[in-house]
Formats: C-alpha cells, sequence, structure tokens
C-alpha cells in the first residue's frame, strides 16, 4: 500500500470515529429529551411546521422537510433530482458522498463482503416504501388481486397483505430497519467493509445524527397507530409519521446516501389522511385497517 493510500485510509478511520462519537452523543440526547419532558403532547405546535415537539424536530432544519401540498396536482409528488440534490445540501450531504452505483446495488441485494440477504431485502422494501410516489406504486393482494396504490404523501402505505398502515408501524420492514442502521449495526458494518467509509462519516457529520433523537422519541410515545398531529394554520389534521420532520430527514438521508435518485423519488409534499381513515387506524389495536374497506376515502 502506499504512503498517499495509508494516510488516505487513516484520515477515513478518523472520521469515522469522529461520527460515531457525534452519533453516541445524540442518542444520548433521546434519554435527556425523555428526562425534560420536550417531547409532551401538549408542546406549542412550530409556527414553521404546524408539527409540535419532538414531531418538529431540530429547528434548524423544519424548513428542509416537506410542507403540506396546496393543490391538487402536488399529491404524491416526487421531489425530483434537482430539489433532492438541494435538500442533501441543506442537511451537510453531497452527491460525492453517496455509494457508487455497485456499492448501491450490492447493498439493496445483500451481495457484498459481509452481505446478508435478509437484511438486505428490508433495507430494499423500506426504500419501496418510503418513495411510495407518483410512477412507483405498491403492490398488495387485496381479495385475491394484485392492487396497485399510492400514497406517499398521506405518510401511509399498503403491505403486500392489503393492510393500511403507518411505516412506522411494528410490522413494517421501515420501523425493523431500525437495527439494521443503528450505530454498529448490519449497515455501518457492510460500509466499512465495502469501501464507503467515508459515507458513514459523512452521514454521521450530516443532519442525521441531529435528527435521530427526534425520531427515536416521536416513534417511542405515539402508540400502535403511529400518527401525528399537526395544527399548521389552527387547522388540526393527522398525517403518517413518516412525514414528520425528522423522520422524513433521517430518512431522506439514509436514502440518499444509498443512492440521490432513489431519493429524489420520495414525496415533496405532505397532505392529511382522511379523517375516517386517521380514526380507524387509531382505533385498531394493530395500528392496520383493510385498504379494500377504505380506498374510497383517499383521492
Amino acid at each position: 500500500m502506499s504512503r498517499s493510500q495509508r494516510l488516505q485510509n487513516f484520515r477515513e478511520r478518523r472520521g469515522v470515529r469522529s461520527a460515531q462519537r457525534l452519533a453516541f452523543l445524540a442518542l444520548l440526547t433521546v434519554g435527556i429529551l425523555s428526562l425534560t419532558g420536550v417531547p409532551a403532547a401538549h408542546a406549542a405546535p412550530s409556527s414553521t411546521t404546524g408539527f409540535a415537539l419532538p414531531f418538529s424536530g431540530a429547528p434548524a432544519f423544519e424548513y428542509v422537510a416537506p410542507t403540506k401540498l396546496t393543490r391538487p396536482g402536488q399529491l404524491n409528488q416526487p421531489l425530483g433530482q434537482k430539489a433532492a440534490d438541494a435538500i442533501a445540501a441543506r442537511i451537510g450531504l453531497h452527491r460525492n458522498d453517496a455509494l457508487s452505483e455497485k456499492q448501491s446495488r450490492d447493498l439493496v441485494s445483500g451481495r457484498g463482503a459481509g452481505g446478508n440477504r435478509q437484511a438486505a431485502k428490508t433495507i430494499d422494501a423500506s426504500i419501496l416504501i418510503l418513495t411510495n410516489t407518483v410512477g412507483r406504486p405498491m403492490l398488495s393482494k387485496i381479495d385475491g388481486q394484485i392492487t396497485k396504490s399510492v400514497l406517499g404523501s398521506y405518510g401511509v402505505y399498503v403491505n403486500t397483505r392489503g393492510q393500511l398502515q403507518s411505516p412506522a408501524n411494528a410490522d413494517a420492514p421501515t420501523r425493523q430497519v431500525n437495527t439494521l442502521i443503528a450505530p454498529g449495526g448490519y449497515v455501518g458494518q457492510w460500509l466499512r467493509a465495502n469501501g464507503a467509509t467515508h459515507t458513514l462519516a459523512a452521514l454521521y457529520r450530516s443532519a442525521y445524527t441531529v435528527e435521530v433523537p427526534f425520531g427515536f422519541v416521536a416513534q417511542q410515545i405515539s402508540g400502535t397507530a403511529q400518527l401525528v398531529t399537526n395544527t399548521k394554520g389552527g387547522v388540526k389534521s393527522t398525517v403518517g409519521m413518516s412525514m414528520a420532520p425528522p423522520l422524513w430527514i433521517v430518512n431522506f438521508a439514509l436514502i440518499y446516501i444509498v443512492s440521490p435518485r432513489l431519493a429524489a423519488a420520495m414525496p415533496a409534499y405532505w397532505t392529511p389522511i382522511p379523517p375516517v381513515v386517521a380514526r380507524a387506524i387509531e382505533a385498531s389495536p394493530t395500528g392496520q385497517v383493510p385498504y379494500a374497506r377504505y380506498q374510497k376515502y383517499f383521492r
């Protein structure tokens, strides 16, 4: 190995160690938030987003997350690459931080050093759920028929069994993936083993580290339904957890480092879940309801 290569490896290892310290401090903040009562449901909503802490996330990054749609044509529309790259820059990421195309394919297919097919399947399914926008429908079996659904802006999705739920539902790959992306988990190990320590360090230096504690606490206090209340402009509405600023930003950062192209497919705007559907999800002991029964309420 040449001197320049050794120096580069040293810098990458030092960057990852520094990033891991930041991540540890961020996770430590979860306990502080819980003890100080910041996540209380009665906290005043942000004038910027209409979400209350912890669902509004870090004030410095609230403006980055999707806003409520203002016209029907914005429903379930993806960000687009230009907007995705601009958002990435605002949270401290660049296209050069992302995996190469080969690394991206290997990660989501379970290949590469230390690859695991089951873990990769969870990661791939999570990306599909979080990019469920126009042109990227979910496929479910309903009454024996394969049915397409596009519900990204609502912050809900239809699973393969035809159940409508929040991506933060305990049953969802997007919730189960948390163990894989935690510090020291599968994703971090895979990145180190496959020449992507620079990607890992960039992720931990970004707003991802700042937003993780807010997202974690938000999920812990949201019960089975995993829905969020918004009171923007004095109007009360409900949306799925994945569209709350800290969760959306964390998911965006993770998807962007895997593939900026896929991050560009995330929803650009959020819209309220029809009230009758939100009430049904909240009343369900599993946080799930049959999509066939409630499909008519969506636009």
